[in-house]
Parts: C-alpha cells; structure tokens; sequence
C-alpha cells in the first residue's frame, strides 16, 4: 500500500516527481507486545467491572423466615437503594470539601518544591528530590497509624498541642487525614511537576534572561504556563484519589469515635460487603466509579476550554 503525503503537491508543482513511502507492517510485533497487557487489562479491570455491573443488577430473596438464600434479577432495584441512602450521600459530600481544601494546598506544595529545586538556589538537589519523596514510599496504613499515634492526646509527644486541640474530634478529623495524605502524595506530585521543568528548554530561560527577567518572573510567566499539563494530570490523579478515599479513614476508626463505617463511599462499600450485601456494594461501586468518571471528565474538558492540556 502506498502512502501520498502531503509534500507530494508541492514536489509536484516543483516538476519533481512526489515520493512514494511503504507504510511497514508490523501487526505481528504490536500483538506481541500488547497481548500481555491486553490479557492482564481484561482479567484484571474489564472483567472485575463487568462482574459487578451485572452483580449490582440482582437482589437476595429467601423463601420463608428462614428458607436459603437465593439470588433473582431486581433491575434498578439496588439503584434505588443507592440513591436513597442518605450516609452514602454525605459521604460523598464529606470527601469533595475534603478534596476541594486538600487537592489545591497539596498541589501549591508540589509546585512550590518542585519550582525551588529546579531554581538551582537549593543545593543538595539529589537529597531533597529524595527527601521530599521518601513518604511516597512509606504505605498508606503505616502513615496513617503513625499520624494517628501523633495524634492522640495520650500518646503524641506534642502534648503541648493535642491537650489543647482534639485533632481526632469531628470538626478535626478529617482535616487531620488531610494532612496525612498530603505528606505522603506531595513528593509524588512534586516529581512528576520537576519532570516537566527538567523537559524545558534552557534556551527559553536564557532569552528570558536576556530581556530582564529575574527568577521570580520566569517562574510565572513560563514554568508555570509550561507545566500545566503536570498539573492537570496531577490534579486528575488526586480527585480519583480522592473519591476513593480508604486506607487513611479506615485506620483512623480505632483512633476517633468521630470516623464512622460510612464515612468516605469506599468505606460505604466496604462495611456493605462485610454484612455481606454483595449486591448492594457493587451498586454502590457502580455509582462511585460513575461519580468519579464524571468529575475527572468534566475538569479535563473544562482545562481544554481554556488551552490547558
């Protein structure tokens, strides 16, 4: 199969004759490489999410008081269960204030960090870079029990300030895991937001320079612009984070009475599946992931609108 490009019209009205390229097949080498994600991708997401589709659609129904327990389709029986579930609901609304606080202060922190390092004013670059990742590394649980040990008014060593404030009491507790998953993310971001600044081009900086810019002034007027696709991915990544709140709530429920089974939807999802409601759970996942395909949807197609991709 030949391919005309679109330099062949002008090659043309030169008096040359237009090149002609083979387009070189290589379906066997893609399929190699793709089949093993494929398969991993289909067994591992595909399959799990149409299971728990088809799941959500069905209800528990016994004969008798006490007869076995068999399952028959409902429809949307579950949906309206879901959608009728007041703790649900305000879990939902209990983690968008908690991203709309958190994501914007955790990210200004990634920027912030991953600007001073890649001023060249910090020295020691390697060591902070590493430092400022290192409770990436740490696992969610291990953080959060951590924290949470910081926390507690008979077991912190900052006596001084948890005898004071109740940082587990409901109006603290969920600020208080906010501050835990922005200690361990924002190294994560930080690294992804230096990335993009290490793929600038030094010649911008220097013609910058040239017409009297200082440190200041570059770093708003072109790093930033420069590394808003960084933090538009970054911002997609911490509002699916968000919604899928768990390990940090989960931990803190045997520190503050304040942390209930319902308190984030995973959570919500999670103390369904344990009576067991299987059925019910996967509705609720059903709409989760909805809610969370909608939010991240909207918020790219808003940055689109205004050139930011």
């Amino acid at each position: 199969m030949t391919v005309t490009t679109g330099t062949d019209a002008a090659r043309a009205a030169d008096g040359r004759p237009p090149v002609r390229r083979r387009r070189t097949a290589h379906r066997g080498a893609v399929t190699f490489f793709l089949l093993p994600f494929g398969v991993l991708f289909a067994l591992f997401f595909v399959l799990p999410v149409g299971y728990a589709m088809v799941q959500s659609l069905y209800v528990v129904e016994r004969t008798g008081l006490f007869g076995p327990a068999h399952e028959v389709f409902g429809g949307m029986a579950q949906y309206e269960r879901v959608f009728s579930d007041g703790p649900f609901w305000r879990s939902i609304g209990r983690v968008l204030l908690f991203g709309v606080v958190q994501v914007p202060v955790m990210l200004g922190i990634a920027l912030l960090l991953a600007l001073l390092l890649d001023s060249g004013l910090a020295r020691g670059g390697r060591f902070f870079r590493l430092a400022f990742f290192l409770p990436y590394a740490v696992p969610g649980i291990v953080a959060a029990i951590m924290w949470g040990f910081l926390y507690s008014p008979n077991l912190s060593p900052f006596t001084a300030v948890t005898s004071n404030v109740d940082l587990l009491s409901a109006d603290f507790v969920l600020w208080a895991m906010a501050n835990v998953v922005t200690w361990v993310y924002v190294g994560y971001n930080m690294i992804i937001i230096y990335s993009y600044l290490m793929s600038i081009p030094t010649e911008i900086y220097e013609a910058a320079r040239l017409d009297g810019a200082g440190p200041a002034r570059i770093a708003l007027s072109i790093k930033i612009p420069l590394v808003s696709p960084a933090l538009v991915l970054t911002t997609v990544f911490s509002i699916i984070g968000t919604l899928q709140l768990l390990a940090e709530p989960q931990v803190f429920r045997s520190f503050s009475s304040a942390v209930s089974s319902t308190y984030t939807p995973n959570m919500t999802v999670y103390s369904t599946s344990s009576i067991p409601n299987f059925n019910l759970a996967a509705a609720f996942s059903v709409v989760l992931a909805l809610a969370t395909f909608v939010l991240s949807f909207t918020f790219l197609k808003l940055m689109q609108r205004r050139g930011l991709r």
